[in-house]
């Protein structure tokens, strides 16, 4: 004799249809998810306008030639540049904001470092080099560095990059005077992080029949320098201390300062701390950042600081002249 189904059984079976429909479901819908999230890159290639000749400017290819040159010497197993794709010009309204949201997009790669030090060269997707709070902050200033840069008229070539094992595709916007934005070149630097110097020897400012009170001077300089991957200058800071002094005691001192970098922030601040007697001394807080970082100054402590993660070089301190 066959019984009939409980409640309790039918329940449960009504309860297990519902769970393999909702996996079913979850299993169709992650695709579409990671194909809408991949979709931006393909989204601005089909809003550029092709172009008639697939060749690149000289300046361009003057650049990506040096580039190679510098990423071999300083980056030889950890960073290469293995193939280039010219996809079109930005002529519409669309894909001046594709090519914004293009090289913003969390899934993009990012870099950032000195390729002289090796050590502080970082590569990845942006979703795993940043994280929470410091994404969103990096994207913000992303975008609006990208929108200050990358405007209708540019061009638009794909870079492929080979970092270890690892392979990346950037979207590379140029003119035919040369490249205006690439996450990967535009988050490199090359610096000297221990900078220049340069100083006078004594020299006679002021001259006069009394031997005694003839006036003379001596400056100091010290500066850094940021250059782009192709070897190119793209950014300096520095300071100058001059004192002016006769019969050996300092009667004024003079300082100035300098700070800029393209496709960056820079900061530069000089004061007088002593102005006369034995010596000149003065203070200097400098600091230079790809835009991906964030540069501050506090004034109470005379000192810039860097936030964020990329490329930066900053000098805080003092310097003493003497006659």
């Amino acid at each position: 004799m066959k019984t009939k189904p409980t409640y309790m059984f039918r329940l449960f079976m009504a309860l297990l249809a519902f769970a393999i429909y909702s996996c079913q479901n979850d299993t169709t819908e992650l695709p579409d998810e990671v194909t809408e999230e991949q979709q931006t890159t393909d989204d601005l290639k089909s809003a550029l306008t092709p172009l008639a000749k697939q060749d690149l400017p000289e300046k361009v290819k003057e650049q990506l030639e040096l580039t190679r040159e510098n990423l071999a010497q300083y980056l030889p197993d950890a960073l290469q540049i293995t193939g280039v794709e010219v996809l079109g010009s930005v002529t519409t309204e669309k894909g001046v904001e594709l090519s914004h949201r293009s090289v913003t997009k969390k899934e993009n790669v990012i870099a950032y470092g000195n390729i002289t030090d090796p050590a502080s060269v970082h590569i990845g997707m942006m979703q795993n080099v940043y994280s929470g709070k410091a994404l969103s902050e990096t994207q913000n200033r992303m975008a609006a560095a990208a929108s200050q840069e990358i405007r209708s008229g540019d061009n638009v070539m794909e870079i492929t990059w080979k970092s270890g094992e690892s392979t990346y595709r950037t979207q590379c916007f140029y003119r035919n005077d040369g490249i205006v934005w690439d996450n990967i070149l535009s988050g490199l630097v090359m610096i000297d992080t221990e900078g220049q110097t340069e100083s006078s020897e004594e020299t006679m400012a002021q001259k006069d029949n009394n031997v005694q009170s003839r006036t003379y001077y001596r400056w100091y300089k010290r500066w850094w320098t940021a250059k782009w991957l192709w070897g190119s200058e793209r950014g300096e800071m520095g300071y100058k201390i001059t004192i002016y002094y006769s019969s050996g005691r300092v009667s004024n001192t003079d300082v100035s300062d300098w700070g800029h970098i393209s496709l960056g922030k820079a900061r530069s601040y000089s004061r007088i701390v002593k102005n006369s007697g034995s010596y000149g001394k003065c203070q200097y807080a400098l600091g230079m950042c790809t835009p991906f970082g964030s540069l501050s100054y506090n004034s109470s402590t005379f000192k810039v600081s860097f936030s964020g993660i990329g490329s930066n070089v900053v000098a805080n301190g003092y310097k003493s002249l003497y006659p």
